[in-house]
């Protein structure tokens, strides 16, 4: 049986000289590593009592419907600026290279309701700490956040310092 790292294919030099770039679509494409990645993940968390899983798009929905789905939660989605139909409530937040809006929808998640975050990757972790706002925002109260991949060079653990944060690959670099 392969390693789970095994399945995810190291991009030398993208987006720019000097970087790696994991790419996640080699384990989507492999039946095995998808089986691998969801079980791993799911598996780091199985300790965790949680009411809703929150994903991401895109790449947090892959990953975070499986989970939902083996453990009868429900899956609430993140999305960009203007994809939800219903009345929702947004955070911006930084990017490396310019800001981004996410939103969900406001009735998504119920005061006290406890949540586990699902992503494919954190990186610099402004991303999942957005997502953490919104979910504060509507009274929910995030029990951990679950990645696929960890790039700890860039410190992302760092910034959500007080969260559970479980990773199925760390890779020391950026």
């Amino acid at each position: 049986m392969k390693k789970l790292e095994e399945y995810v294919r190291a991009i030398p030099d993208f987006p720019e000289p000097g970087i790696i770039f994991r790419d996640v679509t080699s384990v989507l494409q492999d039946a095995d590593g998808l089986r691998l990645a969801i079980d791993t993940m799911q598996d780091l968390v199985k300790d965790l009592d949680y009411d809703v899983v929150v994903g991401a798009e895109s790449r947090g929905f892959i990953f975070g419907t499986p989970i939902a789905y083996n453990n009868h939660k429900p899956f609430v989605l993140i999305r960009k600026k203007g994809k939800l139909p219903r009345e929702t409530v947004s955070v911006d937040y930084d990017l490396e290279y310019g800001k981004a809006t996410i939103e969900m929808h406001r009735d998504s998640i119920k005061p006290g309701q406890k949540v586990l975050v699902v992503d494919d990757l954190i990186a610099t972790g402004g991303t999942t700490e957005a997502m953490i706002n919104l979910i504060e925002s509507l009274g929910g109260e995030v029990v951990g956040v679950v990645v696929l991949m960890e790039l700890a060079g860039l410190k992302g653990r760092d910034r959500l310092a007080g969260y559970r944060l479980d990773s199925a690959i760390i890779y020391e670099g950026k």
